[in-house]
């Protein structure tokens, strides 16, 4: 690596939400293409970096780190910036947040981007689950809504953290996947969110990386399929 850090990356991926982390950090680093057309992620490399075979791996002077949570978190702590410090009062509703973002609402919609790998090759089954998995990301969502209407210190406060990048990325991929059912899940209704977006799309890291990826000037609050210099989302 030239750089400390190098970003293993597909275009408007999870990638996005480290990348994100990493321009607001103001850190230096540098990007691998994953080429999803060619499945690199599934390659004896790629695995060798990540066991489970997913995007992204961020390369560190301690070696390469997978999930994306994983990787907010240890670069929050090893900055000291985008989260509460670990002996804040602030750090255990932050903590529990990420993970709902990580472990909760990140699957449900991955289930509805990729029913077949969950239920197999029944399209009558993959568009139930898909039906049924939408509608419960829609809960979620909800849930994220009432929160950031409370305005705690680490969602949508002017001091930004990696959780508003991540609600802001599942947000944006919710309204645009899977193809040819955008709009299942929006920000209508959601004035919290919506505002908390709008706020993101103002900061230098924002735009560095929808610039970067080819994600319009509105990534989140009116996402359009992204047109990336390089590589493919899918």
């Amino acid at each position: 690596m030239t750089q400390p850090y190098r970003l293993h990356y597909a275009p408007d991926n999870a990638s996005l939400v480290v990348r994100l982390a990493l321009e607001s950090l103001g850190l230096p680093y540098e990007t691998a293409l994953v080429d999803r057309a060619a499945r690199a992620q599934k390659s004896p490399t790629y695995l060798a970096l990540n066991p489970g075979g997913l995007i992204p791996v961020l390369e560190t002077p301690d070696g390469p780190i997978f999930e994306t949570a994983a990787i907010l978190l240890w670069l929050a702590d090893r900055h000291a910036a985008l989260a509460p410090a670990p002996d804040s009062p602030d750090r255990a509703g932050f903590l529990k947040w990420l993970f709902f973002a990580a472990n909760t609402l990140h699957p449900a919609l991955r289930i509805t981007f990729y029913p077949d790998q969950y239920i197999g090759p029944d399209t009558d089954a993959q568009d139930r689950l898909r039906t049924h998995m939408q509608a419960e990301a829609a809960v979620l969502v909800d849930r994220v809504e009432a929160l950031a209407a409370k305005a705690p210190p680490w969602l949508g406060d002017e001091n930004t953290t990696v959780l508003d990048f991540y609600i802001a990325c599942l947000l944006r991929w919710a309204a645009l996947y899977p193809k040819g059912q955008s709009g299942c899940l929006t920000l209508r209704g959601r004035p919290a969110l919506l505002a908390l977006v709008t706020r993101l799309e103002a900061s230098p890291a924002v735009r560095a990386a929808a610039l970067a990826e080819g994600l319009g000037a509105a990534p989140f609050s009116a996402p359009q399929p992204p047109a990336p210099p390089e590589g493919s989302a899918t």
